[in-house]
């Protein structure tokens, strides 16, 4: 009976549902994380209270709801975490985007900004001009494809700031002082004339007019060398140059004849007798795989002279660079010089027209330069008496060259931003007119293009020639005479130069089609008006110091312009390394770098050994020191 008794036991029960209760609250403890002990004390209240299956269920359901709002909380406050983040990255382009709204504005305040307060309406359109030309070359064909296009603005507005500005004073003139020095004496002699009893050479030289004019200087001094006799010099037709001009077509021959007969024998052809020989059947044609480049005098006295005593005749085909400079002789030094500077005078056509380019060069002032009588003859004689009733002062130019043809372009391996259309073009030309180079390409590793422009064995580009006149100090009114004018790229490639320098003009424009048309067709004879217009320039600036042209003119402005015809030779390494610098470079540091490279150029310096007498003829053999 205790069992009976002890269900119906009040104490039993107490217990009982006491205990259900503390495993129910901690039931739900469990389940809410504590949070459900508010709950447990509502239920000690009710102590007598049974623990029903709907209490159960109703626990649940608020645990469950309780979990839902928790979820709800954490997308919410995911979604309001996105959206801040969104709002935070927009603030931030905003802010980008302010930045440089106000350098922009800042840019044009400074460029509107004038410290001369009369020159404003001048100074601003110049500005006004060179935006509207920087814009009409930004609409054009660009092959650089904008390298230098930060550069080239920044160039605009020190030119239109700088209109007032002083040029810096050694852009026109050379070191006076020690450049004065010297004098022309390669016309003196001290010698008597060679015979020319050892036979006969001829000589047919390659290349255009200037690899031309050195080869006919070697075969002087070689003919005088041998003790031989001198035949007119023929040139070779070349597929890059396609001219077909003899000498007597460019030189003077009866002057190259007389002029250098105390010296050597010249006949205009070969004795009957000879001109039926076949000459490389008998072994007497000598190429320029036959001689090393800048051969010795040895080498013609051991290996030539025995074909001349044997066959009476040599033939020089190509003949190159095929003569060294050094160790020459002092007369025979003496006489290569004398040929260059003295025996050679352009044909009458030539000067008269290159009479014509000077006179509108200086805007048809009446005066003559100082190396007019050794370019043009007579005709500077009457330039003068044409121009004599003018007072006008003459204007003086700056004459660059701009050493950018396809053929430099193409031989050089360098990349000018052209891409991929750029280097299948050039390829395609080495295959017809460079097949050795081409050859070499395929089977040498050769040094990238990269590597070459850092080694500064690449052409300057006409933007770079630019950025280096403007960095120089040239102003925007200065007047430049561009030779070479056939650059790769064509006109869109000089939109550059013209957008900066407005009163920029090559022969083409000075000279109409009339007075040109004997010359179409004739490369030589237009690169000898280039002679001309640049040799007689105020001031010369070379783009390739390498180039014969640059280095024929140098070096005649020096034999002839008495310590006052400047020329700037760029040293190319160094600007590559400062045009590295386009994107982040200032125009101010970019002027300094520039001045500074071309300023250690400029020194009166007397012929490196093994160095060309033609591009530095203070030397002894060529020149006389006064002091």
């Amino acid at each position: 009976m205790a069992s009976t008794r002890t269900l119906s036991d009040p104490t039993l029960d107490l217990q009982s549902n006491s205990k259900l209760n503390q495993h129910q609250n901690a039931s739900l403890d469990y389940e809410t994380g504590g949070s459900g002990r508010s709950r447990s004390s509502s239920l000690h209240a009710r102590p007598n209270s049974p623990a029903t299956p709907t209490r159960s269920r109703h626990a649940a359901a608020e645990a469950a709801s309780f979990w839902d709002l928790k979820v709800k909380k954490r997308r919410a406050a995911k979604a309001w975490y996105s959206r801040k983040r969104v709002k935070g990255a927009v603030a931030l382009i905003g802010l980008v985007a302010l930045f440089f709204f106000v350098n922009w504005i800042m840019l044009l305040r400074l460029q509107d900004r004038r410290p001369d307060p009369d020159s404003k309406t001048r100074v601003s359109e110049n500005s006004v001009l060179v935006q509207e030309s920087l814009r009409k070359y930004a609409k054009g064909k660009r092959p650089q494809k904008g390298i230098y296009g930060r550069l080239l603005a920044l160039a605009a507005h020190a030119l239109a700031e700088g209109a007032n500005k002083r040029e810096p004073k050694d852009l026109w003139q050379e070191p006076f002082v020690p450049a004065s020095a010297w004098r022309p004496c390669a016309d003196q002699r001290n010698w008597e004339p060679s015979e020319g009893n050892n036979g006969y050479i001829l000589v047919t030289a390659n290349g255009g007019i200037n690899q031309q004019r050195v080869a006919v200087c070697n075969a002087v001094m070689v003919a005088r060398l041998l003790n031989s006799t001198l035949v007119i010099p023929r040139f070779l037709y070349s597929s890059v140059w396609r001219d077909a001009s003899q000498f007597s077509d460019i030189y003077q021959e009866e002057h190259f004849i007389n002029y250098l007969t105390p010296d050597i024998r010249i006949v205009k052809e070969l004795p009957k007798d000879l001109q039926s020989l076949d000459l490389e059947a008998i072994g007497s044609v000598v190429t320029d795989e036959d001689i090393m480049k800048e051969a010795k005098p040895s080498f013609y006295l051991k290996m030539i002279l025995p074909i001349l005593f044997k066959n009476r005749v040599v033939h020089f085909l190509g003949f190159g660079n095929r003569l060294a400079f050094d160790p020459i002789p002092f007369q025979l030094q003496r006489l290569r010089c004398r040929c260059n500077f003295h025996a050679l005078r352009f044909v009458p056509k030539i000067q008269e027209t290159g009479a014509l380019l000077l006179q509108r060069l200086r805007q048809h002032a009446g005066d003559t330069g100082p190396l007019d009588h050794y370019l043009i003859g007579p005709s500077a004689v009457s330039n003068k008496k044409e121009s004599s009733s003018r007072a006008k002062k003459p204007s003086r130019y700056l004459a660059v060259h701009l050493r950018f043809e396809i053929d430099m372009v193409a031989h050089s391996l360098c990349e000018f931003g052209g891409g991929e259309e750029e280097r299948q073009e050039l390829e395609a030309y080495r295959e017809i007119h460079f097949p050795a180079l081409t050859q070499i390409k395929k089977t040498t590793k050769l040094p990238s293009p990269v590597e070459l422009r850092s080694e500064g064995l690449c052409p300057l580009t006409p933007e770079e020639a630019i950025l280096l006149l403007a960095a120089l100090g040239f102003k925007r009114k200065t007047h430049i005479f561009v030779a070479g004018s056939q650059i790769y790229g064509g006109q869109s490639r000089l939109a550059a130069l013209t957008s900066l320098y407005p009163k920029l003009v090559t022969k083409e424009k000075l000279l109409s089609s009339t007075e040109l048309e004997p010359f179409m067709n004739f490369s030589s004879q237009l690169a000898a008006l280039d002679f001309i217009g640049s040799t007689a320039a105020d001031a010369f600036a070379m783009t390739d110091s390498g180039s014969q042209f640059s280095s024929l003119v140098s070096g005649f402005r020096i034999y002839y312009g008495g310590g006052k015809m400047p020329t700037i030779r760029p040293n190319k390494r160094r600007l590559a390394s400062i045009f590295l610098k386009n994107n982040t470079i200032e125009w101010r540091v970019f002027e300094q770098r520039v001045r500074k490279a071309i300023r250690q150029t400029k020194h009166v310096q007397t012929r490196p050994k093994a160095r060309s007498v033609y591009r530095y003829p203070r030397c002894k053999e060529c020149m006389c020191r006064t002091d």
